[in-house]
């Protein structure tokens, strides 16, 4: 399976997919047909511009504080490129993925439009995607299932390293710029720093492979990144980003894990509970020692993290909309210092995991 993965990626990643056209309006409107519609990953984006107008609604971009305001019957909502959330007044409703700015424009998931804005707005809406994407026949699920399915832990022998290798997925790339700074500094590149000084010191320190899903400014699939954790010497998963918030005020280092069935989404995680809630405190631990503000781990449905339990942790490195964090991603001697604080947590990891004698 290993040999076979890498050739289908080529195939997948050389592929153009198709174009999409959508028709879109709240519940008993006549329909308005949008065809300037963005797929990445499989996933159609709209520009929020167009969304707006075809559901009767209003919005504007604050370009100083780099949010956009959209005018609704229950007040203002707010969404921003590199924010996993829309904001109504103190409720937070999930967006995944995130808006992001794509050829020019604001734009948002189909999920936004069909489950978040219902969701948070209270409004029904009747959307239709004109070309949906072929479904893939398999009795086992899609292939992208499959990958999920990849992140399951792999038996390994009594006798071998706790941490054997480790995978890291810095976040965006290529057209796909992610958050953007207070001084134009883009999230795809600090993802990429961080994740590069990370590999450097796990291969000189331990001695371990370690497999990153990019290793320049170029578009990744989801495929493709998951596909980071399928070598049968990977024992953690690191999917690294920075972020966007509606105020400067918002700082620090948040962590997420994959949330259990039981517990409830975009609530903080309970104390006990998995391998990736234990990576998560390893980090969070080492990130506090170095002198980070680290803002909680959480649980969240967020795509990035697939499932299985592979020991797997989405750290949000910092908020680009903040004066501070700002500066230090932006600055190499920040970044070397926040990878040798993700370098310590993996290795409290994987010395706390192994047997005593």
């Amino acid at each position: 399976m290993n040999r076979i993965l890498p050739i289908v990626l080529l195939l997948l990643a050389l592929a153009t997919p198709a174009g999409a056209t959508v028709e879109l309006a709240l519940q008993g409107n006549t329909p308005t047909t949008i065809t300037e519609v963005y797929l990445r990953n499989d996933i159609p984006f709209l520009a929020i511009g167009d969304v707006l107008s075809a559901l009767k609604m209003r919005g504007h971009w604050d370009s100083v504080a780099h949010i956009y305001d959209i005018r609704t019957a229950k007040g203002t909502a707010v969404i921003s490129p590199g924010s996993h959330y829309l904001r109504l007044g103190e409720k937070f409703t999930p967006i995944d993925p995130q808006p992001r700015f794509i050829d020019g424009r604001l734009r948002v998931p189909q999920s936004f439009v069909t489950k978040v804005l219902p969701k948070a707005l209270g409004v029904t809406v009747y959307y239709r995607n004109l070309n949906p994407p072929e479904a893939i026949p398999s009795g086992n699920g899609s292939s992208l299932d499959q990958l999920f399915a990849f992140l399951l832990r792999k038996k390994k022998p009594s006798n071998a390293p706790t941490l054997r290798g480790v995978a890291i997925d810095p976040g965006h790339g290529g057209q796909d710029v992610g958050a953007l700074g207070l001084e134009g500094s883009k999230e795809k590149d600090i993802d990429l720093q961080v994740a590069k000084r990370l590999e450097k010191k796990l291969k000189m320190q331990l001695g371990i492979p370690v497999y990153l899903s990019r290793t320049g400014d170029y578009t990744v699939t989801r495929r493709q990144r998951l596909a980071t954790a399928d070598h049968p010497d990977v024992d953690a998963f690191l999917i690294l980003h920075a972020q966007a918030a509606f105020t400067p005020a918002a700082h620090g280092v948040i962590l997420f894990v994959r949330p259990k069935e039981e517990s409830a989404a975009g609530t903080p995680a309970e104390v006990g509970g998995g391998e990736s809630m234990r990576l998560a405190r390893s980090l969070a631990d080492a990130l506090s020692a170095a002198g980070f503000t680290v803002d909680g781990t959480w649980r969240a449905p967020l795509l990035p993290l697939g499932r299985g339990d592979l020991p797997t942790v989405l750290v949000e490195m910092g908020y680009l909309t903040n004066p501070a964090d700002q500066s230090m991603l932006s600055d190499p001697a920040g970044d070397e210092r926040l990878a040798g604080a993700l370098f310590n947590g993996l290795k409290s990891f994987a010395d706390h995991a192994k047997p005593k004698h």
